[in-house]
């Protein structure tokens, strides 16, 4: 193999590497181990504040809430959710529920949902799964879901 065509492999698989390390260090973690709903809500937790929004407690957004039970939350949860075209559910358990929301040009957003139903309040969070700001569109689709939410509370 000649010195210029070694140069260029080595050239092109740093270039992998840091990507990968890059995109890696963007990403965002999954739901707790095992799929369960995690009851602390520490998967609700945002790593970067500049690509991620959440209910928890210290967050300026409000959690869901809800009347009934926990199937009723969930309920209402897809009800909501069929108003927005680019959502898609990707798993949903008795307690909580995760969201993939697709923008029209193809970067992608986590939602999760934790149900607690002795204190009917549905926490959330919305992350980025790529890239450090998102331009304020977590927190703008959490702000309209949460109006969709609250008028179907409504009917």
């Amino acid at each position: 193999m000649s010195t210029q065509k070694a140069g260029l492999t080595l050239g092109t698989a740093a270039l992998g590497l840091a990507l990968s390390l890059l995109l890696g260090g963007c990403a965002t973690s999954g739901p707790a181990p095992g799929g369960t709903a995690d009851p602390t809500g520490a998967a609700l937790a945002c790593t970067l504040s500049s690509n991620c929004v959440n209910s928890l407690p210290g967050s300026d957004l409000a959690p869901l809430r809800f009347d009934g039970s926990a199937v009723e939350a969930m309920a209402a949860l897809r009800v909501s959710l069929a108003a927005f075209p680019e959502a898609r559910i990707v798993k949903a358990e008795s307690l909580a529920m995760e969201v993939v929301f697709t923008t029209s040009v193809g970067f992608q957003d986590r939602v999760n949902f934790l149900i607690d139903a002795p204190r009917q309040r549905i926490d959330y969070s919305s992350r980025s799964r790529f890239g450090l700001y998102d331009f304020g569109k977590n927190r703008s689709r959490m702000e309209a879901f949460a109006r969709q939410f609250e008028q179907g509370r409504a009917r």
